[in-house]
């Protein structure tokens, strides 16, 4: 089937409550994982963490048929770069030096999320095509008519990224750090195909832990009590204190997610003698063997069990659960040395200004060879003794 152009017009959405939950995960691919399920980004809005005041104004750009909603891209005015893991801070000072205003800018992404996936929505059984262009061609008249500097497409999938490539936009490069699952039987299989260095310094750091007769409660989060999630966002929140910050998601925010979608949660709390002292949020999705390795905290400083609680209890998870990718989030080459490997995904970014935006791609070009360069030296020092024990 296909859309009738004559009979199709986009819309922006100030509030996802302008629909229903079935109109817009009717949009959702199967693989497309929670954070961009309505029960996520709602969440985010009805909490506040995006929204007046929070320099991410909600604008999801829809495209409906019809009357009915047939594409759809998450999207935001930002009024700053925070909560984005792909940094253009020099951008908008090169911008702004030039006389030029870049913010507001439009943003489509997961907020606070550094995870790949779905950014360009459309209905199953449609040409997905003409969808797919129509939304971008919509996001760049978003930019030109609202006098916007630049609008930046965050992580999408490749053949997304492909497709905004041919209508104009720049791919800029990331690295990210995913552990893989080779069908482990537990720690101690996978520990099997490190290097000795890295395999003793593992163990070395998860005895450190024990010693301090630190022990683990793994809760699903149907089953976390208000106790047990009051703890999780003191520890969270003391987190962001330490790093002199102030958290981008607030409690009313978690709470509300683990009423909503329970199913893809799981906390893990580091307990000496029944006294909770540390704290980790996994993201599951099991449709995708996927667990994203989100949030951390603790009130009491124990050496490496930052490492324990956040990496070695989540990697336990995923083998006893038959979980094959372990994303850790953004940035950190520490976690190569715990057994996870650099994995390169891509932005899609266009510019308004035609100078300014060649100015740009000839920094990504530069930026292209020095990420290429750097993930060939990061695979000289690879964690595993070698790729035949995978096999």
């Amino acid at each position: 089937m296909a859309m009738s152009p004559e009979q199709s017009q986009l819309e922006i959405l100030d509030s996802l409550a302008e629909i229903t939950a079935a109109e817009w995960n009717a949009l959702l691919p199967a693989d497309a994982g929670p954070f961009l399920k309505y029960e996520f980004l709602a969440s985010l809005e009805e909490t506040g963490c995006v929204g007046p005041n929070t320099g991410w104004q909600v604008a999801h750009l829809g495209l409906r048929d019809k009357g009915q909603l047939i594409g759809a891209m998450p999207m935001y005015l930002k009024q700053h770069s925070y909560g984005e893991f792909v940094f253009d801070w020099s951008w908008a000072q090169a911008y702004e030096q030039r006389g030029l205003h870049y913010y507001p800018k439009a943003l489509c992404a997961i907020p606070f999320s550094p995870v790949q996936g779905s950014r360009i929505l459309s209905a199953p059984g449609l040409d997905r095509l003409p969808i797919e262009q129509t939304l971008i061609t919509g996001l760049k008249n978003v930019v030109i008519h609202n006098q916007l500097s630049s609008a930046h497409v965050l992580f999408p999938y490749k053949t997304e990224a492909k497709e905004l490539e041919s209508q104009g936009f720049m791919l800029r490069d990331s690295v990210q750090f995913h552990w893989h699952n080779h069908d482990f039987q537990n720690f101690e299989h996978f520990l099997s195909t490190l290097t000795m260095k890295r395999r003793k310094n593992l163990r070395r750091e998860r005895e450190q832990v024990n010693k301090e007769a630190i022990r683990f409660r793994h809760i699903p989060g149907g089953q976390a009590s208000d106790a047990d999630w009051d703890f999780f966002y003191r520890c969270y929140q003391n987190t962001y204190i330490e790093h002199q910050s102030s958290p981008y998601l607030n409690e009313a925010f978690f709470k509300l997610l683990a009423k909503r979608m329970p199913e893809h949660l799981h906390l893990i709390i580091a307990q000496r003698n029944e006294t909770p002292i540390a704290t980790s949020l996994l993201i599951v999705d099991k449709a995708s063997s996927k667990v994203y390795g989100r949030y951390w905290g603790a009130i009491e400083y124990i050496p490496c069990l930052h490492f324990e609680t956040a990496y070695y209890q989540a990697i336990e998870y995923c083998i006893e659960h038959h979980i094959q990718t372990f994303e850790g989030g953004a940035q950190g080459e520490h976690k190569m040395a715990r057994g996870f490997l650099p994995t390169t995904i891509q932005s899609a970014h266009y510019i308004a200004d035609p100078t300014f935006s060649s100015a740009v791609q000839h920094f990504l070009d530069r930026e292209h060879q020095g990420i290429a360069a750097y993930v060939d030296e990061l695979a000289e020092h690879s964690p595993l003794k070698s790729t035949k024990v995978l096999l």
